[in-house]
Parts: C-alpha cells; structure tokens; sequence
C-alpha cells in the first residue's frame, strides 16, 4: 500500500475533525515527505510510555493511537493479570490540547471492552495516579500526560497493577495487541454516560485525599521551624492545587505562587520549555522568590512527577542540581528510618555515584537500574521480595520516589520533603545549602554536569543514532584529559577496554555508553527517552583527602 493510500485509509477512520483535515491537506498537496513522517512506524513505549507530536498518522499521538493502545492494553491485562475485568484501571490527564479527548476515548474503549475505569472529575497530577493505582487495587493505570516536554506533545503512561510503569515483557504484549487490532471502528466502545449508568465508570476523587493524608503523613515535623517562605511555581501544570494542599496540611502555611504560571494551561505561554531543568524555566519564581524574601523557590514540572529548588544563600538564590536533592532526600530518609530490615536506596546509572557512600554510612543497600523509574521500581519490587526494605529512588534529571505509596517519581511529595529539610536546618540558623555542604564534607565532593543537545526535523533520530554508533564502533582513548580505562556498552551488551572486548552482563539492554576513566570519574553518553536531544552526562570525584576543604575539592573535581 502506498503512502497517500495509507494516508486515505487514516482519514476514512479517524474520529478527530482535525487531523483529517491535516492528513487531507499533505494529500492534496502530495507532500510525500510529510506523510511518511507521519507513517514512518508507530510510537514505542520508551522510558516514559508512548509520547509524542500531537498529529494524524502512527508516529504521532492522536485518537486512533490513543484508542488503539487502549485496546491493546486491555487486550492483554485480561489475560494477564487475575480479575481484570473486575478491578478495573485508574485514567488520568494532565492540561495538554487533546488530553479531555484522550481520556474519554480511554474511557470509552476500555468500559467498551468490559475493563471498569476508575477517573478523576477533573485534572490529575501523574504522582496522584501513580497512587490510586495501588489504593484501589487496580489491574492497571493510565495517565495522558507528556510530563516537561514542549508544548505540541502528549503522551500515554502505562502502569501495571503492582503501580509502577511497565517495561518488558509488558511492553511488548501490549504492543503486539495493538498490532492485532481489528479496524478503529470494529472495537467496541461504551459512551461515557451508558458506562456512568453501569456503573463501569467510577468516581476516583476520594483518592486524591487519601493520597495527601498519606503524604503528609510520612513527613517528620520535630524541631521545624515556623517560619519557611516558599515562593512556588507549577509552570502552567496541573500540581498547584495539590501541591498548596499538602504543604497547607503539614504545616507551611507561607506558600507565594507565580500567578500568572498557577492555573492549568497546556500552551505554556510563558516559558519556551515546561521543564524545571531547562534554563530560563525557573525565572519568575526566582523573581518572585527575591520579592517575597523566600527561603525557597521550588518548581514542580506541569503533571507534577519532577520538582526542583533552588535556596537562598549568601549571595542570593542558587539552584541545587538534580544530584544535589536527591543526595538531601536519600540522607534524610536514611537518617530517619528505624524500622527493621536493611533499607535499599536505588539511583539510575546517569545518576551521581556519590549515593554510594551515603548508603554505606548507614549500613544500607545501594543499588543502580538503567534510566527511567520504572526501572528504579520494578526493582525495588523485587528487593522487597528478598526482605530489603525500599526507601528512596531518585534520577538526577529532577525525578524523586521517597514513598512505597507512589511508584513513580513523586515532584509533590518532594517537594515537602525538601521543605521539611529547610525548615529544620532554619531552625538552626542553617540553609540547605549548608545541609548540602555537610554531605561533600562527609562524603567527599562530586562534581556533575549534564550537556543536553537538541535536534529538530524527521531525521534527528537517525543523527543522533549516528553520533552514539560512531563512538560504539571507535570509542575514544581520552576525554577531558582523562584516559578512558573502560567503556561499556549496555545496548550490544559489551565492555571495550583498550586492549579487549568481552560480554557484558546487564539487565536489559538499553542505548547508553558509559565511559570509566581514571581517577574514578565517569563520561556517559545516551539518547532522551522523551525529547530528541542527546544526554552526556560528566561526573568527577575530588580526593578524600580534600574532604574537609571543599573549597579545593570542588576546584579539583570541576578542574577535570
């Protein structure tokens, strides 16, 4: 079948007004190019789900996709997971155009196909669902969401009935479902308000109180100071509302919010990038964080999994990295836990290795996973299975899980975590600045950087492929300086050192090269699961005999 008949037979099934007239205009024009990038191949489910353009065609996100991956999910939950068809899955969205059509159809296929459908009356941060997955005891979850990326994107995260994002072989079943899908207007589906009247269609709005008494619950509140100011932004997102709550509810009542970045709006009209990461992201909270004198500015990502924060220190506000907070919330929990059993930390392997040593401090597990927190919390799940128990999980591109509750990065419960951490060191006169400052004193300093490089057009994909084989096939003998003792290559599965090649041993393959250089420091390398950018990520470690004068350690470990 030719392109433009591909395209026709699109059109003759696609429900949305809109993307017919898109794909019949690239027909009428015979624009050959845009239609084969539209129907290049379809979205695979990468380290945040399916995610994509919004647009007509397979490669893009839009109702027959949505439609087609709900019917391939519930396709194989009901022949993988007992009583699916009795406890049903959790649906929620996030503000991005097309979120309220993608939840009905969601809605509508999975009632369609006898599978209940537990939703929220109105928007869900992704944490919020991530909980109702477990609370509820569902066979599953779904939340329409394309988290900190640009405006134009949306996506589907799947969540598997333990709560967490599902990877193989999962993955796969659903997508070989979706192959088999008989045409979009041969799979039943149920209106909205027949599946309400059938009681197939339940309300999940109670979960979202449940979700904040659990919180807010687990937060320490000894020797708080009672005066934190926290300026606040949930760039355009759905967080706001939760977020005040849970803050409100602990006991931070000083709370200032970006006015103009508080309410839901999914064409970000303020910011270039939704992404706390991105620079320029955090600007009007730092503004609005030296107006009100803050001791915090935080920022949550607009479905509200990823948080970042920056503090007021000497010199003004500065921002803490990704590493930074998650070496904060992965000390405290250790410090605070008095439970049996040998609690596990677990970073991703772009991640700081500076984890390590405070683990150790504690006599706790340290463990590391490929990139993405469904890797972090399958195995979590099976470290519980051995006795271990699970306290924190974090990567550092600003995504933190401090709670069994949630099985996902959770920017909200963070986010009060962090603010709990403030108040403390407040009360004594201290920053978290300098609750960052005692770790490298502890543990040594770690220098990290990250250098994220983004393409555009139909072939970024392919350049960036190119980029990361070059180095596969011909890795290099030095960076910055450093010889490169060792590189391994977790997609073919191998480690090159200079002078062989052997297996290596991995848990699944994924696209990420990892260089060990002398001196202990570490290069990495690897495509976005969600943009099409290229991550290299730099780490260097100072001395331990510069432990005390972090001055010269952090010159040291930057030098390199």
């Amino acid at each position: 079948m030719s392109t433009i008949d591909k395209a026709r037979s699109w059109i003759a099934m696609d429900p949305d007004p809109e993307t017919r007239r898109e794909l019949q205009a690239l027909v009428d024009q015979e624009d050959i190019a845009g239609l084969e990038e539209r129907f290049a191949g379809p979205l695979g489910f990468g380290t945040a789900g399916l995610r994509g353009l919004l647009g007509a065609g397979p490669s893009r996100m839009n109702r027959v996709t949505v439609a087609q991956a709900t019917a391939g999910l519930c396709a194989w939950l009901k022949r993988e997971v007992p009583d699916a068809a009795s406890r049903g899955i959790c649906v929620g969205r996030d503000a991005r155009p097309k979120s309220d059509l993608f939840e009905r159809d969601v809605i509508e296929i999975a009632t369609g196909a006898g599978v209940p459908v537990w939703s929220f009356r109105d928007l869900a941060p992704t944490p919020v669902l991530a909980f109702a997955v477990l609370e509820l005891h569902a066979a599953g979850g779904v939340m329409i969401t394309a988290s900190h990326n640009p405006p134009g994107y949306n996506g589907y995260k799947v969540y598997w009935d333990n709560g967490a994002q599902i990877i193989p072989p999962n993955d796969r079943g659903i997508a070989d479902e979706i192959e088999r899908c008989p045409p979009l207007d041969q799979i039943p589906r149920l209106p909205v308000e027949e599946a309400r009247a059938r009681e197939l269609l339940r309300d999940a709005d109670h979960v979202r109180d449940r979700y904040v008494e659990r919180i807010v619950g687990e937060v320490s509140s000894t020797a708080r100071c009672a005066d934190l100011r926290i300026a606040y932004t949930a760039l355009h997102g759905v967080a706001e509302d939760t977020f005040r709550e849970v803050l409100a509810r602990a006991g931070f009542d000083d709370v200032h919010s970006v006015s103009e970045q508080a309410r839901p709006d999914g064409s970000f009209p303020t910011v270039v990038f939704p992404n706390p990461e991105e620079p320029g992201a955090m600007d009007r909270v730092l503004a609005l964080g030296n107006e009100v004198d803050a001791d915090l500015a935080i920022a949550n990502d607009p479905d509200g999994d990823r948080v970042a924060v920056a503090a007021r220190g000497p010199q003004g506000f500065e921002s803490l990295s990704g590493n930074d907070i998650g070496m904060l919330l992965a000390n405290d929990l250790l410090e605070r836990h008095l439970g049996p059993g040998q609690p596990v930390v677990i970073s991703t392997l772009v991640s700081s290795p500076m984890l390590g040593p405070i683990a150790a401090s504690y006599g706790a597990r340290w463990e590391q996973t490929l990139t993405g927190h469904k890797w972090i919390q399958n195995h979590a799940l099976e470290l519980e299975k051995e006795g271990y128990v699970y306290l924190f999980g974090y990567e550092e591109a600003l995504g933190y899980a401090p709670s069994s509750a949630v099985r996902d990065k959770d920017g909200i419960s963070s986010a009060l975590l962090l603010a709990d951490i403030a108040s403390r060191f407040k009360a004594q006169e201290a920053t978290l600045l300098d609750a960052r400052d005692q770790l490298w004193r502890k543990h040594g300093f770690f220098a990290d950087r990250q250098v994220s490089v983004r393409f555009e057009g139909a072939d970024a994909q392919a350049r960036m492929d190119t980029i990361i084989d070059r180095c596969r096939e011909s890795p290099p003998l030095a960076i910055g300086g450093q010889a490169v003792l060792r590189m391994l290559d977790l997609e073919r599965q191998l480690q090159w050192t200079p002078l062989a090649v052997s297996p290596l041993v991995a848990r699944a393959p994924s696209n990420l090269l990892v260089f060990e250089l002398r001196g202990g420091h570490r290069a990495m390398m690897r495509p976005s699961g969600t943009e099409p950018k290229l991550k290299y990520y730099f780490y260097a470690a100072a001395p331990a005999r510069l432990r005390q004068d972090l001055s010269e350690a952090k010159r040291q470990a930057v030098a390199v």
